[in-house]
């Protein structure tokens, strides 16, 4: 009987075990990387990808769904680190932030998690009303771009983040050459004037509509830049993004549809 009892206990341990386990440990050491606002910042911003599909974990390894671990990020006394998973396969864990971490932290995780909650609630719902004029002075409104992707890019001239993805950015626009039905825009707050100056020097392949400052603050509500939008064919949201390599991400996910 005793054999018994000490057989079903150590099953249990060992499913017990397998579940905590089954997604994989975490690739780096979530104690260890809060020792400093350096190390973590480094490793968020090279591997914590929010806007990208991934499985989502509460701290006790149980799934949740994407929304409330960005609600967590958001509003929590957490951290987010992805688990050893095979390299198309994301599952990102909730971790607790340690007493002694230092504060910056949390405040910068709550606003990422603030901005990505946003970003995601955004997903799947039409895109605002618009119409614009480029700087060569062509009409793009809502109705004109139907039936297309369009990928668009919201800056400033001042924004260095914005600008150092011009390279990347200007590839993509060259790797989609071919692609009739992906439009590239982008958006930008600066006057004509200004933008024209500015791009003589620092050329951008997106087509760039001046002046959008007022509907970006107020029909889009951004306050971070830069912002990517991806509107699929039929104008809906597919995925708003903060940077370049996200964004690279989810139009080739898009461009397959």
């Amino acid at each position: 009987m005793k054999k018994s009892i000490t057989i079903i206990i150590t099953l249990l341990i060992f499913a017990s075990s397998f579940s905590q386990n089954k997604f994989g440990n975490p690739e780096v050491d979530p104690i260890q990387i809060q020792k400093t606002y350096e190390s973590w910042s480094a490793y968020q911003n090279k591997k914590i990808m929010l806007s990208r599909d991934f499985k989502a974990l509460d701290f006790s390894s149980k799934e949740i769904s994407k929304e409330t671990f960005l609600d967590w990020l958001a509003n929590g006394n957490f951290i987010p680190i992805r688990l050893k998973s095979e390299t198309a396969v994301y599952v990102y864990k909730l971790f607790k932030i340690q007493p002694k971490t230092d504060s910056s932290i949390k405040a910068t995780i709550n606003q990422i998690g603030f901005d990505a909650y946003k970003n995601y609630k955004m997903e799947g719902t039409a895109f605002p009303s618009f119409s614009f004029k480029d700087l060569n002075g062509n009409l793009v409104t809502n109705e004109s771009i139907k039936g297309k992707i369009i990928v668009i890019k919201c800056w400033y001239i001042h924004c260095t983040p914005c600008i150092k993805e011009f390279l990347q950015v200007n590839k993509l626009v060259a790797d989609y050459k071919d692609r009739n039905d992906i439009l590239f825009i982008s958006l930008a707050e600066d006057s004509s004037e200004q933008l024209k100056t500015f791009l003589a020097r620092k050329p951008l392949s997106y087509a760039v509509i001046p002046d959008m400052k007022e509907y970006m603050n107020q029909a889009l509500q951004l306050n971070s830049f830069p912002t990517h939008f991806i509107i699929n064919k039929e104008g809906m949201i597919a995925k708003v993004l903060p940077n370049f390599e996200s964004l690279e991400v989810a139009l080739a996910k898009e461009s397959k549809l």
